[in-house]
């Protein structure tokens, strides 16, 4: 397993093909991003069960990848439709995933994404004021 395979796979995730994620990860996997950190493939796999059962959709391209030795980074933009995140419809978040390896699958996993870009931003109310302060601070 290497960077680009990783990358594949998570092209080809869905909510009906999450086992090939076992062939992935290790068992000591460690996973972090915005808003979780995960110890072992059990806590991981059971996370993803939970991310995918409640979207509508879920899809990553991989733009870019990187790898020497056994640390890599994939560059992703992942597509997204949750019912409860702006009202139903595509939410684009792009994003980084720092990976390293040990005996040929990841052991760590961390996303770097703006979870503000993901969720508070699409929020109803919530979202309103998040993108007129972001707005404000854009001007002198």
């Amino acid at each position: 397993m290497n960077i680009e395979a990783v990358g594949k796979v998570y092209q080809q995730l869905s909510k009906n093909n999450l086992s090939m994620l076992e062939n992935v990860y290790h068992n000591d996997v460690v996973f972090e991003d915005a808003a979780h950190t995960l110890e072992g493939w059990s806590a991981l796999s059971a996370y993803f069960d939970s991310l995918y059962s409640n979207v509508t959709s879920c899809d990553f391209n991989i733009t870019e990848h990187q790898q020497i030795g056994n640390v890599g980074f994939l560059v992703w933009e992942m597509s997204l439709k949750h019912p409860k995140l702006k009202a139903g419809q595509l939410v684009v978040v792009k994003g980084v995933s720092h990976l390293k390896f040990s005996d040929g699958k990841v052991i760590y996993h961390r996303d770097y994404f703006d979870l503000g870009e993901m969720l508070y931003e699409n929020l109803p109310i919530l979202g309103a004021i998040i993108r007129s302060i972001k707005l404000k601070l854009g001007k002198s």
